[in-house]
């Protein structure tokens, strides 16, 4: 069996850990890391006895495949390179800035025959997993996804940053395309949108209301997703799932509860890739299903900052 030669472009916080994940796989070689902070990279070369470099560029050409874990202003520019070069990328959420971008990306993967995969880590929760396979056709999906102010990720909005991961999940369990979409939200700890409420309507009748914060005081991400005759519950944080159904006798309801102890959603997602790059599965997310959240995603950010305009407009023309 032929080593996959891997990098890691980004070794931040969350880079660190897509570099031990794919030092320990058996048939993957981490080749190298590579980031602008030249002292990082060298803590995690070290860490992984692999190349350092402080320029991408110098890796292209060298490797099979990347993981990109930058900012996502550097996301298009990066990924493009190495599809280029004809490397396979998973490339971390969201997967560009701008539909135009993503559409470039996922041209180009198809153009050299390579795997693009997107890091919505959340697809590869167990309790989402069990959720999604036990789910039907859902009625009505409310989410919830709320964490503390932390400095790292304010390069984009909530709704980019966090909600993201719940429209990729929404999107996943529809199978429909949204017909209407109408959203809220303000800032509180940043100039961007800190907090966001959305209500999606699909073609085929299903309902979606997610809620996106950043400045709460604790972590929450739950997700329930009701369906003719019962309804899911699973705490995402938590790693617990909660099946409810409609029971034999009249009023009656029957319901089972699972817990995920042992669950490692990052290696899941590396492995997914490595097996997609063998032919041994599709690439779970791809770059289409990427783009599809970054679409609403952006459209959802759109009417957070028309209605906030709007908002201030009214306080303005009232003084």
């Amino acid at each position: 069996m032929t080593t996959l030669r891997s990098a890691v472009i980004g070794v931040g916080y969350l880079g660190r850990f897509h570099a031990e994940k794919l030092a320990s796989m058996p048939g993957v070689q981490l080749v190298a890391v590579a980031d602008a902070n030249l002292e990082r990279a060298q803590a995690v070369g070290a860490a992984h006895g692999c190349e350092v470099h402080t320029d991408h560029r110098a890796l292209l050409g060298a490797v099979d495949a990347v993981c990109v874990v930058v900012p996502t202003e550097l996301h298009h520019a990066i990924t493009a390179d190495f599809l280029r070069a004809g490397a396979h990328v998973l490339v971390e959420k969201p997967i560009a800035r701008t539909l135009a971008e993503a559409d470039d990306l996922i041209a180009l993967a198809a153009a050299h025959r390579r795997v693009l995969q997107v890091g919505h880590l959340q697809r590869f929760n167990p309790a989402f997993r069990a959720l999604e396979r036990s789910i039907g056709r859902p009625i009505f999906i409310e989410t919830e996804r709320l964490a503390a102010f932390k400095q790292r990720g304010v390069d984009v909005d909530v709704v980019l940053d966090l909600m993201i991961h719940d429209l990729d999940l929404v999107l996943a369990m529809t199978k429909s395309e949204p017909v209407s979409v109408s959203a809220c939200g303000a800032s509180v700890m940043t100039d961007s949108i800190d907090l966001a409420n959305a209500r999606l309507e699909f073609a085929d009748g299903c309902v979606a209301n997610l809620s996106a914060s950043r400045a709460s005081q604790s972590a929450v991400r739950k997700l329930r997703a009701f369906h003719a005759g019962g309804y899911l519950s699973a705490d995402l944080q938590e790693g617990r799932l909660r099946l409810v159904k409609r029971g034999a006798a009249p009023g009656a309801m029957e319901q089972e509860e699972f817990s995920f102890d042992e669950r490692d959603e990052l290696r899941a997602e590396i492995e997914a890739f490595v097996a997609a790059i063998g032919g041994r599965g599709p690439a779970l997310v791809s770059g289409d299903e990427g783009r599809r959240a970054l679409a609403l995603a952006l459209e959802i950010g759109r009417l957070v900052r028309e209605r906030a305009a709007r908002f201030a407009a009214g306080q303005e023309g009232g003084r």
